[in-house]
């Protein structure tokens, strides 16, 4: 019997690549968390044993603020290079060795040299540069119908490894008995157990390297970089967005404490203040992120962001004691939420995870050598005008400039 052709089997191909998928879905999503809580962890860790690593190698107070400025600024230089690194080796290679790196930088960063100190500092920041513009191509690639939530969740989770490193590094130093040393260079083990949970991710990928070189048409139409990016207005609005909002971050992470113990606040409860506003974060940057996608413009949330930012800063500004836990509310709802709509927007506005690694490595270039020069420049502002009406008056300036930004960023349309 003849076969019409109507009857006959037809073999078709995807014009694009479909999204990659483990062996089981826990896998990845236990993968993802893991990485994303070594994300902030080394970081948060080691704020409270700045004191005794001045007094240990004799540092002066400004080469002890490089030991958490040193970190920042790398990540923004190291930013550039990694969408060139995961075209060329695969972003799960490339995720593998950057948390393995990350643990190496943390075991630098505990040895009895100052060198290896900023070293140590240097290798973390870089480390975690890649981590930060990988994550958002990989989920762009793996979540494509849900990455503006998947974005919420492990934004969520670098706060919440922040939030407990910054709890238990003197709780592990007094545990351990090895001094800071032995409370920083602990978290060497949470990168290896991401590393370990990160493998078959790895093993994954190579088979699917194999696949795909054996499909030239699907190879050919794989997800490409956006030309022009460094000319694109809406580029620069994402990374001004994100730089001077982690700008605002990092500055009252360094001096909110200082601010409100400067003020008249007992030094323990200034304390409390900054950990609950640390805490209200991780409410921000899961939440916002969920908004945004169901949202088709971010434009009005991201001026909400920007005008929470403002107001906090105005509580700091005219009544520092009496508004303290107030203006730590604010904040946190604001610092979380801008932290995790700036990486959404990365998502939002592309159409391919090389697109997003692309402008990831833009975006968080500009935005962390933006965000380094916070700290510096308010201690240098308070330095010379004796106070800090002069550096909370130009936060609240930035923040202004955050709403222009954000407002650009959050249109409705992609790269």
């Amino acid at each position: 019997m003849a076969v019409t052709r109507a009857q006959q089997p037809v073999v078709t191909t995807s014009p694009l690549p479909l999204p990659s998928r483990p062996a089981h879905p826990a896998l990845l999503l236990t993968g993802i968390l893991l990485v994303a809580l070594n994300m902030r962890a080394c970081l948060a860790a080691i704020s409270p044993m700045v004191g005794e690593i001045q007094q240990s190698f004799g540092l002066s107070a400004t080469a002890s603020g490089l030991i958490t400025t040193v970190p920042v600024l790398f990540q923004g230089v190291g930013a550039p290079l990694t969408p060139r690194l995961t075209r060329r080796f695969g972003t799960e290679r490339v995720v593998l060795g950057a948390v393995l790196v990350l643990g190496a930088g943390v075991l630098l960063r505990v040895l009895p040299s100052v060198a290896a100190l900023y070293g140590g500092c240097v290798v973390i920041g870089v480390a975690i540069a890649v981590l930060n513009v990988s994550m958002p191509g990989l989920v762009k690639r793996e979540f494509p119908g849900r990455a503006a939530a998947m974005t919420g969740v492990y934004s969520t989770t670098m706060l919440v490894g922040a939030t407990l490193a910054a709890g238990l590094s003197v709780p592990l130093e007094h545990a351990l008995g090895g001094g800071w040393q032995a409370s920083l260079g602990a978290w060497s083990l949470l990168a290896l157990v991401a590393a370990v949970a990160w493998l078959p991710q790895v093993l994954r990928s190579r088979q699917e390297r194999a696949a795909v070189a054996a499909a030239p048409a699907v190879r050919q139409h794989a997800g490409r970089p956006i030309q022009g990016l460094w000319r694109t207005p809406m580029a620069w609005q994402i990374s001004l967005f994100m730089g001077i909002s982690s700008l605002l971050v990092y500055t009252l992470v360094a001096w909110m404490p200082t601010i409100l113990a400067d003020h008249g606040m007992d030094r323990g409860e200034a304390g409390l203040v900054f950990a609950f506003s640390n805490l209200i974060q991780v409410a921000g940057a899961f939440l916002v992120p969920l908004l945004a996608g169901r949202m088709t413009s971010q434009r009005a949330l991201a001026v909400v962001m920007a005008a929470l930012n403002a107001l906090g800063i105005a509580v700091l500004l005219i009544a520092p004691v009496p508004g303290a836990w107030v203006a730590a509310t604010i904040l946190g709802v604001a610092q979380g939420g801008s932290l995790g709509l700036g990486l959404a927007f990365i998502v939002l506005r592309t159409d391919s995870a090389a697109g997003a690694a692309q402008l990831g490595g833009m975006s968080q270039a500009i935005g962390y050598l933006v965000a380094a020069a916070g700290p510096v420049g308010a201690g240098a502002l308070h330095q010379l005008t004796g106070d800090w009406t002069t550096p909370l008056a130009l936060m609240l300036a930035l923040a202004g400039v955050v709403g222009v930004a954000g407002w650009g960023a959050g249109r409705n349309r992609t790269l």
